[in-house]
């Protein structure tokens, strides 16, 4: 297939006992006018070997000369992605059946958008379902807005303009979120988008990069959020870069999360979100959304610490202003979930 319109992209290393699946999932797509693009990245196993038992002239099969890392497989299968889309999986998971139908349908009704991803669901090492679901926000200003705080789109869900990724490319010095970095790079210019649906899911099991580097995963996320806290105009100490980091992840601070905590977190999301309205970087709106968001979570994590002092917490922080506070504040944030990230009908587990 010379002119496809989707490349799918999937960079393996050694995953002989999910590769298959994974491109199976892809070959039943009820759309049809793709290609399959596997690049191995110097596996040691049974991977090529599986590959080779395909006989569809759609999967196509590049091996890098040595294992060159994820960015840099990354990068080379932007280079041979024919498509004018390009979508990504990981050799590990599952695309449901119209995944690729409704993305490009999407893509091509939304010429404002570069990327578009969805929801996800996952599935164990031996692909039976597990009971959690990763939604993200829609709105291309609430993804943008997210950016500073958590990686807003899921990689393995995402459809995108492929002469666009080609132009950016992933960054060599991120092996860990490298994927993140460029969605954070790309928002300075371009709208990216979620799809509420579940199109892809995903594999947890013991030998994905993100469990085995988590002390890089750290490093790598708080150099993202650093960059984007500057383009805001501020400056970031290393303390607040960290505090910053758990904003998402209070369960990293043990016994640390405490009312200290909370009036740093108040006063740093106040800061942040009148240094966005002093430099325009992010709409107005959605980003007190997201820092108020951020707040009600966090003072919502607290009660079991805080008791009846965060309830009061959060209905008198400025940061809950914006918000639909008449309804209660917890009421306030699930409508808030419900029309951020707004739940589609629920998906099958894939039996694979």
């Amino acid at each position: 297939m010379n002119n496809p319109k989707v490349t799918v992209f999937i960079p393996v290393y050694n995953r002989q006992h999910y590769i298959g699946p994974a491109v199976d999932s892809v070959l039943a797509q009820t759309y049809g006018n793709f290609e399959v693009l596997i690049v191995d990245d110097g596996s040691t196993d049974g991977t090529l070997a599986k590959l080779a038992e395909y006989r569809d002239p759609r999967l196509r099969v590049e091996r890098n000369p040595h294992n060159m890392g994820i960015p840099a497989t990354r990068n080379r299968g932007l280079e041979l992605a024919r498509g004018e889309y390009i979508a990504l999986l990981d050799s590990d998971d599952l695309c449901y059946p119209d995944r690729l139908a409704r993305q490009v349908e999407f893509l091509d009704r939304h010429p404002d958008i570069v990327q578009i991803g969805s929801a996800c669901n996952f599935m164990d090492a031996d692909g039976h379902p597990l009971k959690r679901v990763r939604r993200q926000p829609l709105d291309p200003d609430d993804v943008a807005a997210s950016l500073l705080f958590y990686c807003a789109l899921t990689n393995r869900t995402i459809m995108a303009r492929t002469a666009i990724l080609k132009e950016y490319g992933y960054s060599l010095d991120f092996r860990r979120c490298q994927d993140y970095e460029l969605h954070q790079r790309l928002s300075r210019k371009h709208r990216m988008a979620n799809m509420g649906d579940i199109l892809v899911c995903g594999r947890e099991h013991d030998g994905r990069i993100t469990r085995n580097t988590d002390d890089l995963g750290r490093d790598r996320k708080q150099a993202i959020y650093r960059r984007g806290i500057e383009e805001l105009g501020m400056e970031v100490s290393d303390e607040d870069l960290a505090r910053h980091y758990a904003l998402t992840r209070v369960k990293t601070l043990g016994a640390q999360f405490d009312n200290a905590y909370l009036d740093w977190a108040e006063q740093w999301l106040l800061r942040l979100d009148a240094a966005n309205r002093r430099s325009g970087r992010f709409a107005s709106d959605a980003f007190a959304r997201t820092v108020g968001v951020c707040w009600l979570d966090l003072c919502w994590k607290a009660r079991r610490r805080g008791g009846l002092h965060a309830y009061r917490r959060a209905l008198h922080s400025p940061l809950s202003r914006r918000l639909p506070g008449a309804i209660g504040w917890r009421s306030a944030f699930d409508e808030l979930k419900q029309r951020w990230c707004t739940p589609n009908r629920p998906r099958p587990p894939l039996n694979h």
